[in-house]
């Protein structure tokens, strides 16, 4: 199937994607065959692709670039670059590609070391494929001496290089980075094109790929998540609990500690599940002696320090990033009250905990709802500027009660 059909309702986009694909391919097939180039292109080296959460940054880029690799027979015949195929599409889509470097991260932020060897990665000629895309997922998460870094590139690019930055918005990036790409603005997909995704591509039953497409408001990853894992469906419950548990001083710290720790103990899975395999492996690398008790050369200290560092920050982003995605939901049930109390005709999307809406909707105003709202927008906010967990959480809660 084509690239692009993993794009869901981003029919304006993948349009304008396509476009830019003809053109590349066409400007590589003059440079080969020694021919005029096109006279006016929409292909460009720096593309910036911004959203919401859910809207599928990262999934257009890939496709992108897989279109950029595609050596499908069919293009001199007529046929569109991202057949979906060939070995550049089908390498490209799952991250091997030799000329296409995947970039995300883990941790809090993106440094200057990272992002000077993708700048030095970025001048090298492709190898096997026609480009040198590079595709920077958080672009959002540069520091700004790595921004700096790579404005370089992005305003000096080798000439069969492409960069894909992906950020939630324009101003998440630079300006002087930003001002020198193309913008394409994702949106969130609609409801029922996430639970036809869901369907087609995931085998999950048309109920539960609805159900899980309302609950997240049209986030394909997290509607996904929730209609796999059952784990998810437990933890989000216990979220959309919390409005019921703040009627006094005493539930409000409670709920806040249970938030947390449900947060400290999905950094603490994932750490079980990488650190240990990461640490070994190092240790591997760098010599250590099973007949010397494991004891590691001289002159690695730092290296195994430099490891456990980044193991820290990465327990640290996946904290966050779970307790924000409890937030989200608590939002959302939020949310839902509104629309309760002002009799909108918009769909509801926490249907499976109606009755606990009515309640909340019934014993309060709009206004309230309002200010329990910018709570949570208050408490992501502080979580943000890395104030302590606890005390964001705490003081969420209370305002919660408060109303």
């Amino acid at each position: 199937m084509p690239v692009w059909d993993d794009l869901v309702g981003q029919e304006r986009v993948q349009t304008q994607l396509a476009a830019a694909a003809r053109d590349a391919d066409a400007l590589v097939t003059a440079v080969t065959d020694r021919t005029p180039p096109p006279a006016a292109s929409k292909m460009t080296h720096a593309w910036l692709f911004t959203g919401p959460p859910g809207s599928g940054r990262s999934t257009a880029a890939r496709a992108f670039a897989a279109a950029l690799q595609c050596t499908s027979p069919d293009r001199a015949l007529g046929g569109e670059p991202g057949c979906g195929f060939c070995d550049g599409c089908h390498t490209t889509l799952v991250g091997t590609h030799a000329d296409v470097e995947i970039v995300r991260t883990d941790l809090l932020s993106i440094g200057v070391k990272e992002t000077r060897d993708l700048v030095r990665r970025a001048q090298l000629s492709p190898a096997v494929g026609r480009w040198q895309v590079i595709v920077l997922e958080d672009a959002d998460r540069l520091t700004e001496g790595a921004g700096n870094v790579l404005l370089k590139a992005v305003e000096e690019p080798a000439p069969r290089t492409v960069w894909l930055l992906c950020a939630p918005s324009l101003e998440d990036v630079l300006p002087t980075i930003r001002s020198r790409c193309r913008h394409l603005t994702l949106r969130t997909p609609p409801v029922e094109a996430v639970a036809e995704v869901l369907v087609r591509r995931d085998g999950i039953e048309p109920a539960a790929a609805a159900a899980a497409a309302r609950a997240t408001q049209g986030h394909i990853g997290r509607a996904r998540r929730l209609a796999t894992d059952e784990a998810a469906r437990s933890r989000r419950a216990s979220v959309l609990k919390l409005p019921l548990r703040v009627d006094d001083v005493g539930g409000c710290l409670k709920a806040a500690q249970e938030l947390v720790d449900a947060a400290a103990e999905d950094a603490k899975q994932v750490a079980e599940e990488v650190d240990t395999k990461e640490t070994e492996e190092l240790r591997a690398a760098l010599g250590a002696s099973a007949g010397t008790g494991g004891r590691m050369p001289r002159g690695t200290a730092g290296v195994m320090k430099e490891l456990e560092d980044r193991q820290k920050r990465r327990r640290t982003r996946t904290q966050r990033d779970s307790l924000d995605l409890a937030l989200t939901d608590l939002t959302g049930f939020y949310r839902d009250v509104l629309a309760l109390q002002l009799g909108s005709s918009v769909a509801i999307a926490n249907e499976e905990v109606r009755s606990d809406l009515d309640r909340i909707a019934r014993a309060s105003g709009p206004e309230r709802t309002l200010r329990r709202i910018e709570a949570i927008i208050a408490c992501r906010d502080a979580l943000d500027r890395n104030v302590a967990p606890l005390l964001a959480v705490e003081a969420m809660t209370m305002s919660l009660r408060a109303g």
